[in-house]
């Protein structure tokens, strides 16, 4: 299976910090599966960082560089990605999320046909076969 990381679970599995669940931890571990990690959070890191370094100790580059030395493909955001935004959906009656980050690594999963590993309980509001929530 070839999986994308959410911005969360890639730092939690560079930073083995004992938050990732043991399905998580196989998945990372396994030879058949290809793991990718988004310049989308590479992004939201920098952006995180610079607010708030605080809260996010990990500035950018030491993120890429823990993401290579682990493994991880970097996927990049190809036009490709941005189009197919406009196609997710969710109910009306969903809560509200206003996460851009989560919605780019969310169409970068549904257009390379990657399963989208990710904690966050809004994701799976959309309904895509893609999303794989821990």
């Amino acid at each position: 299976m070839n999986i994308l990381l959410d911005t969360h679970i890639a730092l939690w599995a560079i930073a083995d910090t004992g938050k990732l669940s043991g399905e998580v931890i196989k998945l990372l571990e396994s030879n058949d599966n290809e793991v990718f990690y988004s310049v989308a959070s590479v992004w939201e890191i920098a952006i995180k960082h610079k607010i708030r370094p605080e809260q996010m100790p990990v500035p950018e580059e030491a993120f890429v560089g823990l993401c290579q030395k682990t493994g991880f493909i970097q996927l990049p955001i190809k036009n490709e990605h941005i189009f197919l935004i406009k196609t997710l959906e969710r109910p009306a009656t969903a809560p509200k999320h206003n996460d851009p980050f989560d919605r780019i690594l969310l169409a970068q999963a549904k257009y390379e046909n990657l399963k989208l590993v990710t904690h966050d309980s809004l994701l799976p509001y959309y309904s895509e076969d893609c999303i794989m929530y821990v």
